[in-house]
């Protein structure tokens, strides 16, 4: 047997209801860079309890060199909440003690930067505590660290200088990391070797996490499992790997090669015309534009505007926050941020863009009108509806009164708000079947975009045009509207959805979602509150598709999933036809699950040809002192009838008509034929008919989901008519769309 600094020796170890470990021997060397990787549940953490001493086995013994040290990040921080982040993360070190060295300097600068040193634990985010706990551990020397989940709460620069980091912290053959992660990106960038942790057993493989892909499908030929939805989205997996931005990488891993050979009969991840032309039928030819959008945070310490701006983008308020303290680190990377006024011509100070940008004589006016509305009739409601714009979002109180301009009415007055511009002057243009991914620095932004997106926040100033046939669905990084559910069973849930989906032009029912998921037929009498982190995740993600919307945001959508499950999302994303939205710092993640990648930097919206590494050279620039690269002319081009991206002038163009036909401005006459005469007025009849008729089916079909989830969860008979009722109601509506948008776009 190997002599290893750290091991395992026949060790077993067993819980209530899960063995965890069977007759393992396994160990480390120094110089190893070990990732290791298995599904939530089966032990990686253990592993590295048991390395540590925290865990006793049941059976045999931990092995450890004398005069050993080890280090571990744990997932549950040990910082005293009473202490400040100079006695907890720098352990009493004066400024001089750790800015006088050049690492402890960057790992300060790093993880601490924006942060006040004098700010007590337990008022930090789960964030902050994070990066405080992880800047501790690395500022000592270790022969053997060990690292779980460290890219949790993390941007993707700073993950880029975690790896960097771990990569020169030891010179070659010296030191040892043990690295448990579901960064993919991370672990094939760190790590030399890995174990998969499964069925009680610690299984090596040499290489990164694309070598482990690439022996991990060729273990599966040659042993000819039975796992056959395992095996093939490994090997899904490995095509795009070998098809991708990691294949054309100058730091291969694994041979290329012989992954071909494995994969050759394996289709492309997704067909992208596909699934564009299915998205365009499902809706129509405009889905998001951002048109002009400039969005201003009001912000002034102390006041009662914080709470709102907290509540839309609480990075954004965090960082200007610390940066009015005292004490605070110099961070190593600096968000670029623009800041102004804007001048906004408003009727009553209770407009949204005023209360949207946390105008504090605006916040407290909407709370007025708040408590003014809930004695209006529905009938009010409605009409004041109607007045603010309908669909569109920022609309020009001019545009909607007819009023020729702003200034000639005597109610006008003309507000300056001044603080941070989140987005200055953005346009971009989001169509059906775009698969987008957004990455940003936290406090870049991003939440502020998502929700000026979905419509739930209003521009300062410009235009947010969303389609008439949009059905927005998030999935955010809070479980709050699982956390509703959580005395029903899994069972009772599903029941209030469709008996039948269609998914990848095959029919499924949704308990064959939820098992394609990684859920067992035994958990449907689980009820939501007994679920895991990671399994309400999924089951959060579930919910979202039986809903059927047509634009998909989501948040971090990997927080709480294994790699297993990521590849597993990941498939089920592939087959997927609408329009997705993707926001997070797993860069494998976003290129892996979109088609084109953007960067918010700036105050821009910043296309990235290159993928995140892009993004990187940008953030490395600005370091370095250097300008952001001048603006293309457009983002998000529109398509032309061959589907291919127009030019950019062509785009630019296109953008400038589409900004002015949302403003009411273009007098230009369309090149298709219109209308006229008695036809035009049968068809205006008709439109206003299906208006009328589309409000009656939203209500009847708002009634008949109230009665499907009021109903008794056990009458499958009775739940299955109302669901059969509720599909009528939505084939019918579909359809009068349908003919709603083309006799729209003949009296266009």
């Amino acid at each position: 047997m190997p002599t290893y600094d750290i091991g395992l020796e026949h060790v077993s170890l067993a819980f209530a209801t899960k063995t965890i470990f069977t007759d393992v021997t396994q160990g480390v060397f120094e110089g190893d860079r070990i990732g290791i990787v298995g599904r939530n549940g089966d032990g990686k953490s253990t592993l590295l309890h048991l390395f540590r001493g925290t865990q006793e086995p049941d059976s045999g013994r931990v092995t450890k060199r004398n005069g050993l040290t080890f280090g571990m990040l744990d997932q549950r921080d040990p910082l005293d909440d009473d202490a400040t982040i100079r006695e907890a993360a720098l352990e009493g070190r004066a400024d001089y003690e750790w800015a006088a060295e050049t690492r402890s300097r960057e790992i300060v600068e790093a993880l601490l930067g924006g942060m006040s040193l004098d700010t007590k634990i337990g008022s930090l985010s789960g964030g902050q505590r994070r990066r405080a706990d992880l800047a501790r551990l690395l500022l000592h020397d270790w022969d053997i660290l060990a690292l779980d989940e460290p890219t949790n709460h993390l941007d993707v620069v700073t993950i880029h200088w975690l790896a960097e980091h771990l990569k020169n912290r030891w010179s070659r053959g010296e030191g040892a990391l043990l690295l448990v992660t579901h960064d993919r990106w991370f672990l094939d960038e760190v790590c030399e070797s890995m174990w998969e942790v499964h069925d009680g057993l610690i299984e090596p493989f040499e290489g990164g996490y694309s070598a482990y892909m690439l022996q991990r499908v060729e273990r599966d030929r040659q042993a000819d499992v039975r796992e056959t939805k395992r095996r093939n989205l490994a090997r899904k997996e490995l095509a795009w790997l070998t098809r991708g931005a990691r294949a054309r990488s100058t730091k291969q891993k694994f041979h290329v090669k012989a992954a071909r050979e494995l994969i050759a009969d394996v289709p492309p991840v997704r067909n992208t015309l596909e699934l564009k032309q299915m998205a365009t039928s499902r809706l129509g030819k405009q889905v998001v534009d951002l048109i002009d959008v400039t969005q201003i945070f009001e912000h002034t310490q102390g006041s009662a505007d914080g709470s709102v701006a907290a509540a839309v983008d609480p990075d954004v308020v965090a960082m200007a926050d610390s940066a009015s303290r005292v004490d605070v680190v110099r961070p190593m990377y600096a968000e670029p941020q623009v800041h102004g006024s804007l001048e906004v011509a408003v009727t009553d100070m209770n407009d949204p863009r005023l209360v949207d940008a946390g105008v504090p004589e605006a916040v407290e006016a909407a709370a007025a009108a708040r408590a003014a509305e809930e004695a209006m009739t529905d009938e009010e409601r409605e009409t004041r509806r109607r007045l603010t714009g309908g669909e569109t979002i920022g609309v020009d109180t001019a545009a909607v009164t007819g009023a020729d301009d702003m200034d000639a009415t005597s109610a006008a007055r003309k507000i300056t708000v001044t603080g941070r511009k989140i987005l200055d002057d953005v346009t971009w243009l989001i169509g059906p079947g775009d698969r987008f991914g957004i990455v940003g620095a936290n406090g870049a932004g991003k939440s502020t975009l998502l929700r000026l997106l979905d419509g739930t926040l209003t521009p300062t100033a410009g235009h947010v045009n969303i389609g008439k046939t949009v059905k927005f669905a998030v999935l955010s990084q809070r479980l709050d509207e699982l956390e509703k559910l959580g005395k029903y069973k899994i069972k009772e849930v599903l029941s209030r959805y469709k008996p039948s989906y269609i998914v990848d032009g095959k029919e499924v029912t949704p308990g064959q979602l939820m098992e394609r998921l990684g859920f067992e037929s035994a958990q449907l009498m689980t009820p939501i509150r007994d679920l895991s982190g990671g399994q309400k995740r999924r089951m959060q993600l579930l919910l979202i598709l039986l809903n059927e919307p047509n634009v998909l945001i989501m948040d971090e959508p990997g927080n709480d999933l294994d790699t297993d499950m990521l590849a597993v999302m990941e498939d089920l994303l592939d087959t997927w036809p609408g329009t997705l939205i993707v926001v997070s710092h797993d860069r494998y993640l976003l290129e892996r699950v979109t088609d084109e990648q953007f960067a918010l930097i700036g105050g821009k919206v910043r296309h990235l040809p290159g993928g995140v590494q892009d993004y990187l050279d940008m953030v490395e620039d600005i370091k370095n002192g250097k300008p952001l690269p001048s603006l293309e002319p457009a983002y998000g081009k529109k398509k032309g009838k061959g589907g291919a991206a127009t030019s950019a002038a062509a785009s630019d163009a296109a953008d400038v008509a589409s900004a002015q036909d949302a403003a009411g401005d273009s007098d230009e006459e369309s090149t298709s034929p219109k209308l006229t005469g008695k036809a035009f007025h049968d068809a205006s009849k008709r439109v206003a008919a299906i208006d009328r008729k589309l409000a009656k089916l939203e209500e009847l079909k708002s009634d008949l989901e109230a009665q499907m989830a009021a109903h008794d969860p056990s009458d499958y008979e009775g739940l299955n008519k109302l669901n059969e009722q509720l599909k009528a109601v939505a084939d019918e509506s579909d359809e009068l769309t349908a003919e709603w948008m083309e006799l729209s776009e003949q009296l266009e």
